[in-house]
């Protein structure tokens, strides 16, 4: 018997241990064509690699895969392949808070291994699927499990992004991470043409391609708090900074991170930051906080809160 062979035999008895909860040393000698001494020898090289197999004896004994201290590799068969791979393109589009990233992660390493016969009968799958969210935008699957490797593997990506003026341009960018809105897909990266970080929406981007250019990561700032920063701020005309008097919590209920930013201040008070197109409209969206409030800037935004409280005061007649 080459080791070739053995290797094989021994992958094909940890699938078996995990595909059902216990196995007489029988089933497994005729699953594997081998004998029970063969089926024990095997066991024995599987808890040398750290699986905890267990076995009973006795009358209805056998064994079992316990939890051990590690992960051991996941041995799927074409069906499990494609329903895991169709389950974690939709969690990478849902709503559960940290399913996404993982999800990505993990769909990003199926889908390097994964054969193209099955690669192709998974996008059949989610092709013909519709999921019930809300009015998020949708993403390309694949533009996701590229930028996911990218990220993992440090490598750069080009693309060709729509600027907020509709006209598209070709970046290249060394990406760190991608962060997940109730609404949409953001990019953080490095842009090697204006050498700075910037945020992209991952709808307005064309034509990505992992390039093999690998790069050393650079420190950088928090994603999250970037990104946030970047999308809530950056883009508006006026940028307004409130102070509240209420918990940072609860703002941050009632405010969604694309929105708005919420620094915590102190003796019950916070600061949110948001910013807006319309000095009208954010004097609104102040008045429906229902909280004690301090305009702290810009000095613009007061003189709108007061038109919208004369306008309200005349319609109560």
């Amino acid at each position: 018997m080459t080791v070739e062979a053995t290797t094989e035999r021994v992958l094909r008895l940890l699938a078996l241990l995990q595909r059902r909860p216990s196995w007489t040393a029988a089933e497994l000698a005729a699953e594997l064509g081998v004998t029970d001494r063969s089926v024990r020898r095997d066991v024995e090289r599987l808890r040398a690699l750290g699986y905890p197999v267990h076995a009973t004896a006795g009358v209805g004994g056998g064994y079992h895969l316990g939890a051990g201290t590690r992960l051991p590799p996941l041995l799927l068969d074409d069906e499990e392949a494609i329903a895991t791979a169709v389950s974690l393109r939709l969690a990478a589009g849902g709503t559960v808070a940290g399913a996404g990233e993982a999800a990505l992660r993990a769909l990003a390493k199926l889908d390097q291994v994964m054969p193209p016969r099955l690669r192709a009968e998974v996008r059949a799958v989610h092709g013909a699927t519709e999921t019930l969210v809300g009015p998020g935008i949708e993403i390309d699957p694949e533009l996701l499990v590229t930028l996911a490797r990218a990220c993992r593997d440090a490598v750069r990506v080009r693309f060709r992004y729509a600027a907020r003026d509709g006209e598209e341009r070709e970046r290249t960018v060394e990406p760190v991470r991608m962060v997940a809105t109730a609404r949409r897909w953001y990019l953080m990266a490095w842009d090697t043409g204006r050498d700075d970080w910037r945020t992209f929406r991952l709808d307005r981007m064309r034509e990505a391609t992992a390039t093999t250019w690998r790069f050393r990561p650079r420190e950088h700032p928090d994603p999250v708090a970037y990104v946030q920063r970047s999308v809530t701020e950056a883009p508006y005309r006026y940028l307004a900074r409130i102070r509240v008097h209420a918990h940072p919590d609860r703002i941050r209920e009632l405010v969604p991170p694309q929105v708005g930013r919420v620094e915590d201040d102190h003796d019950g008070w916070c600061v949110l930051n948001v910013g807006g197109e319309n000095l009208d409209w954010l004097a609104v969206h102040v008045a429906r906080l229902n909280f004690e409030l301090e305009v702290l800037d810009p000095p613009e935004l007061r003189e709108a809160i007061a038109r919208l409280a004369r306008r309200l005061a005349a319609m109560t007649g």
